[in-house]
């Protein structure tokens, strides 16, 4: 099987999400036997392109043009378009972010093909594969394959593949410039701000810590704990959706099926029982830390540490032996 990655970056900085889908495509290549190649749209990547390079990989494309940079769904469509006529691979995988979910669609659109979106995982079954998609804000799961023919597109959740996986390359692979046609008037928008340079917006998916907290919070006043220990951490604050409906935090640092989906190192909820459309954002943290008093709380059932105990002593204590450690 021809499989190829279309890896994302922007403004010279990698999506990390682009490296948990190569690790997808890693395994889907060695399963299936076939050829795994790397793009990457956009301007001046030369040396990004040359560090993708340094992975498991057949091949990099460079898809470089200056009317690429700054994004816009009307320049990746068209280029990538022209790029996956010329390639021919069979499968095209690519990271399930704010970019993609933008222009994923026109481009499957533009191709005359399907767009599988949002993918946890796969199956190798009789010759074919089978992607997994979650249903019901999470409560159950479907099986789905294409019925047409290639090009399929598919894109992986963020989280649904650990990047630490990631096979290097014995040597590095042949990085390749292809070059693209694109005119200005077929750019027929102009990008504003990115969502985490927003006013009072985060884009949570790139933080390597998150602590966020659930109704065992009490009180609007007691998010100050929380904030200390994200802090201490050098990471970010969050929340389940009830703290953002009472106007505690912002919803764009809601985690779950109607917030954003993330996969950070370190995920320490507090006081988040684990309903379903809460787990759903934030079950492939790769170590999830649960203090909660009832022991019965979902949310132990997939937290690697679980501490029963009353939060408002458990924190308190963190910060402070964080602030020792920081000061010796």
């Amino acid at each position: 099987m021809r499989i190829l990655l279309i890896a994302e970056q922007r403004q010279g900085k990698w999506n990390k999400v682009s490296f948990e889908t190569l690790a997808a495509a890693q395994q889907l290549a060695t399963e299936t036997g076939g050829r795994l190649v790397a793009a990457l749209p956009g301007q001046g990547i030369r040396a990004l392109a040359e560090e993708l390079a340094g992975y498991r990989l057949d091949e990099v494309l460079v898809v470089e043009h200056e009317r690429l940079e700054p994004y816009t769904a009307d320049g990746f469509t068209l280029a990538l378009r022209q790029l996956i006529e010329r390639e021919a691979p069979e499968l095209v995988l690519l990271p399930h972010t704010y970019q993609v979910r933008d222009f994923a669609p026109k481009l499957a659109a533009a191709l005359g093909r399907a767009l599988l979106a949002d993918c946890i995982g796969y199956r190798y079954e009789n010759g074919r594969v089978v992607f997994v998609r979650q249903m019901f804000q999470g409560r159950t799961a479907a099986d789905v394959t294409f019925a047409g023919p290639p090009p399929w597109l598919a894109t992986i959740q963020a989280g649904a593949f650990r990047a630490d996986q990631l096979e290097r390359g014995s040597s590095p692979a042949p990085v390749r410039a292809v070059s693209v046609e694109l005119s200005p008037e077929q750019i027929r928008v102009r990008p504003g701000e990115l969502f985490r340079e927003a006013k009072q917006a985060v884009d949570l998916t790139q933080a390597p810590v998150i602590v966020a907290v659930g109704r065992g919070i009490k009180e609007k006043e007691n998010i100050a704990l929380a904030e200390k220990l994200a802090k201490l951490l050098g990471g970010e604050l969050a929340a389940s959706r009830p703290i953002c409906d009472e106007g505690w935090l912002p919803m764009e640092r809601q985690i779950g099926s109607s917030g954003q989906t993330v996969a950070p190192k370190l995920y320490i909820a507090l006081g988040i029982s684990g309903a379903i459309q809460h787990v759903v954002g934030m079950k492939g943290s790769r170590t999830i830390v649960a203090i909660n008093k009832d022991p019965n709380a979902p949310i132990f059932e997939i937290a690697d540490y679980g501490i029963v105990a009353d939060l408002f002593e458990i924190v308190p204590a963190l910060n402070e032996a964080l602030e020792q450690s920081a000061s010796s």
